[in-house]
């Protein structure tokens, strides 16, 4: 099972203990993946559709306890995709329909269908529970988490931007960053870092995925750490290699060209000391000079032979130029 189908399996065995919670997070459903049908007769009928069976058995059970009301559920099977299966429990009942309908706010005194999308005086997600149950009832319904080995991201699939607009504020109530972006004709609201994603999971109260996402954001952030750690030494040796090999060719050209007995006593100890230990730090270097030296004394030294090779360099240049 996918991290995101493990966080609706988790999602789908809790149960609210307060109806108002309960009800908030049927109202999620209904709104991002349910249907209202109306008859010729204005009779009312309330089908939610989904392709989890975890989920389809949280609907079943949710609208069982909340309202002690049987649904029905029926399965189709894809024909392309044999694994493939889709669950829809239908509140055929028109009594019932109209029941649900109206403690979700979906319906008016008229019988309008129609939601109250304000923030402020939608009685559904006053407390923060109930906004706690919508989040999560809105993520069973469409919403999906990619899997934090490869990357973080979160998002929940509305149909229209008002939709979107009303749970984004919801999320964002809770200190939690989320966008919106238009995909096709739908409006996703998402959430890109890794922590306001582990803060998303702790809203829908989904601890135990939580966890998970917490454990793996751990190990990426070591492995990250180490990685900048050794590419960082791995830069500083490259860097004290190349340095080395261009102080061993500027003292074996000045060898080759004027000798190292014309140096002076100081610059002509350095010149041997390096030749004879190549792979040495210039804090080693500096430990085998008489008297010792610095690390600073020791790279000015190697300094002048660098400026002495260059020098003797352009001489040999110009004069076969000439």
């Amino acid at each position: 099972m996918s991290f995101s189908g493990d966080v609706k399996d988790e999602l789908s065995r809790q149960i609210s203990k307060g109806r108002h919670c309960q009800i908030a997070e049927i109202a999620a459903i209904i709104s991002l993946c349910g249907r209202i049908q109306i008859s010729e007769e204005e009779r009312y009928c309330i089908k939610i559709h989904t392709e989890n069976v975890a989920v389809a058995r949280k609907y079943f059970t949710l609208i069982k306890k909340t309202f002690n009301i049987n649904t029905e559920i029926s399965i189709r099977r894809n024909a392309y995709l044999k694994k493939s299966r889709s669950y829809t429990i239908t509140v055929r009942k028109h009594e019932d329909a109209i029941r649900i309908l109206q403690a979700v706010k979906l319906i008016d005194e008229n019988r309008d269908v129609g939601e109250n999308l304000s923030l402020v005086s939608n009685m559904i997600i006053q407390n923060a529970c109930c906004r706690r149950a919508f989040i999560r009832g809105a993520f069973l319904a469409t919403g999906s988490i990619s899997d934090p080995e490869k990357f973080y991201h979160f998002e929940i699939v509305c149909m229209t931007r008002a939709k979107a607009e009303q749970l984004q504020g919801i999320i964002n109530s809770f200190q939690i960053d989320s966008k919106i972006v238009q995909r096709k004709k739908y409006f996703i609201v998402y959430i890109k870092e890794g922590a306001q994603i582990v803060e998303i999971l702790n809203v829908m109260e989904a601890h135990i995925s939580l966890m998970k996402l917490e454990n793996v954001r751990i190990l990426k952030e070591m492995r990250n750490s180490v990685n900048r750690k050794v590419n960082c030494e791995t830069a500083n040796i490259n860097k004290t290699v190349s340095a080395a090999v261009k102080q061993i060719e500027d003292i074996r050209y000045i060898r080759d060209t004027i000798g190292l007995s014309g140096l002076s006593e100081g610059l002509e100890e350095i010149a041997e000391i390096r030749l004879e230990h190549p792979e040495a730090t210039l804090k080693e270097l500096g430990a085998l000079l008489t008297p010792q030296v610095g690390k600073s004394g020791v790279n000015h030294r190697l300094r002048k032979l660098s400026n002495l090779a260059d020098k003797l360099r352009d001489n040999t240049r110009r004069i076969s130029n000439d």
